[in-house]
C-alpha cells in the first residue's frame, strides 16, 4: 500500500505535539520533499492550531484516537512514519505500537517509561522485524543527545585510541529549561505502576532492555560525590533512570560495540568548594518532579523561557590503560521542549529519509540512525557534537 505521507504528527493539538507541527511547517513547509500531516483526537482542534502555528492551509488533517485502533490503524497505514507526543506511553501508547510493528510504519516518541518499553520490545520485536517497522524509542532529550553522545565518543575513541573505551561518564555541565508536564505525567504513572514487584524489578535493573543479556555492575551515580578529574561536585541526574538504561540497549543492538563489561552513569555538575557539595546535596534530596508544581500535560513555558534555554553535556571515556576521550553535546533551546520537538521530527525524518538499510526492529536512537542522525541533528535542530582536548 502507498504510503501519503513521510510523517504524521500524532498529538498535534497537545503541547509538545504542536511545537513538532510548528518545526516541521517552519523547516519544511508543505508540498516540498517532505510531506507531513497532523493528527488527534479532534478535528476542531486541529483546524485550529494549524492556523495558530501559521502551518499552511492545506496542511492534511487526520482524525484519530487513542482509545479507537481502528482510527489508528487508518492513519498508520497512510504514514511511512509516525512521531507520537500522546503520553504516559504505558497508558496510551500500546495501540500504536503495535499497529506500527503490524503495518510497518516507522514509529518515533518520547518514552523514557522503561516497564513500557519492555513490554513492547517483548510483545511486538518479532512483527517488527517481519513487517520493516522501525520503532525507536526516547527520540527526544531522553535519550538522543545521551545516547547518540556515547555513540559519538565511541566513534572517536577508536579514532584516537584505536577501541571503544569499557567506561563512560555523561556528566551535565549546564542546563536551563524545564521538564515537560508529559514527562511529569509519565513519571508520575510508572511510579504507580511501580507498586507491582515486576514492574520495581525492571526500573531498577541497568539492562532491563537487554534481554537475555546481563552485564556488569554499574556505577551507582545516585549520591554525591567530588570528582577529581573535572573538579567538581556531581549530582544524581534526573534523567539518569532511563539514559542508562537505553545506552545499555543501544551497546547490546550494536553487538556489544562498547565491550560487554562496559560501564556507564550519568551525574549533574554542581561546580567545586563548599558551594558545589551543598548545591550537589540539595539536589540530591528535591528530585525535582514529582510534586503538586509539576506542570500538567499540555502546559509549559513560553516561547521565550523556550529560546532562552539550553544545555551541556560533557562525556568522558577512560581505556583500561588511563588513556581518555572526551567529547561534548550541546543543544540550543530549552531540553524539555524546545530541542526535544525538533529533535523527534528529524528522527521520524531520518528513519524515512536515511536509513533505508536499517532493517525492521524495536530500537534506540544509535543502532536505528547514529551518523545519519548526528548530521541532521547538527544540520538542522541546533546540537553540536564536539571533541574536547
Amino acid at each position: 500500500m502507498a504510503k501519503d505521507f513521510d510523517v504524521v504528527v500524532y498529538g498535534a493539538t497537545g503541547y509538545t505535539g504542536r511545537l513538532v507541527a510548528e518545526y516541521l511547517s517552519q523547516q519544511y513547509g508543505s508540498g516540498g520533499d517532505v510531506s507531513w500531516a497532523m493528527a488527534g483526537r479532534s478535528a476542531d482542534k486541529l483546524v485550529a492550531v494549524r492556523d495558530e502555528i501559521g502551518a499552511p492551509a492545506d496542511t492534511p488533517l487526520v482524525t484519530a484516537d487513542a482509545s479507537d485502533p481502528a482510527s489508528l490503524k487508518a492513519m498508520v497505514q497512510q504514514a511511512k512514519s509516525v512521531a507520537t507526543t500522546v503520553g504516559p506511553y504505558q497508558l496510551y501508547g500500546a495501540e500504536l505500537a503495535a499497529a506500527c510493528a503490524a503495518e510497518g510504519t516507522d514509529y518515533v516518541d518520547l518514552c523514557g517509561e522503561t516497564p513500557f518499553m519492555r513490554k513492547m520490545i517483548d510483545a511486538h520485536e518479532a512483527s517488527a522485524k517481519k513487517s520493516g517497522a522501525r520503532i525507536t524509542f526516547s527520540c527526544g532529550f531522553d535519550s538522543i543527545p545521551f545516547d547518540l553522545g556515547v555513540y559519538f565518543l565511541q566513534e572517536k575513541a577508536i579514532e584516537k585510541l584505536g577501541a571503544a573505551v569499557p567506561r563512560v561518564k555523561g556528566r551535565v555541565r549546564k542546563m536551563q529549561g524545564s521538564f515537560s508536564g508529559g514527562t511529569a505525567a509519565s513519571m508520575k504513572a510508572t511510579m504507580e505502576a511501580a507498586a507491582d514487584p515486576d514492574v520495581l524489578k525492571l526500573l531498577l535493573d541497568p539492562f532491563s532492555l537487554t534481554p537475555g543479556f546481563q552485564g556488569p555492575e554499574q556505577p551507582a551515580g545516585d549520591q554525591p560525590e567530588f570528582d577529581e578529574s573535572l573538579g567538581s561536585w556531581a549530582a544524581p541526574f534526573i534523567m539518569a533512570a532511563i539514559n542508562t538504561r537505553n545506552i545499555h540497549r543501544s551497546n547490546f543492538l550494536l553487538g556489544h560495540a562498547y565491550g560487554k563489561e562496559f560501564k556507564y552513569d550519568e551525574m549533574m555538575l554542581t561546580g567545586p568548594g563548599k558551594e558545589g557539595e551543598e548545591a550537589a546535596k540539595f539536589v540530591a534530596s528535591n528530585p525535582g518532579m514529582g510534586g503538586d508544581d509539576d506542570p500538567k500535560p499540555g502546559e509549559g513555558p513560553s516561547k521565550e523561557e523556550r529560546d532562552a534555554g539550553f544545555y551541556d553535556v560533557l562525556f568522558i571515556g577512560e581505556a583500561a590503560d588511563g588513556r581518555t576521550v572526551k567529547v561534548a553535546v550541546t543543544g540550543d533551546k530549552d531540553p524539555g521542549y524546545g530541542s526535544t520537538s525538533k529533535m523527534l521530527a528529524e528522527s521520524a525524518l531520518c528513519l524515512v529519509k536515511d536509513c533505508d538499510d536499517v532493517a525492521g526492529g524495536i530500537y534506540t536512537p544509535a543502532p536505528a540512525m547514529g551518523g545519519a542522525l548526528i548530521k541532521r541533528l547538527v544540520a538542522k535542530a541546533g546540537l553540536t557534537f564536539g571533541v574536547e582536548e
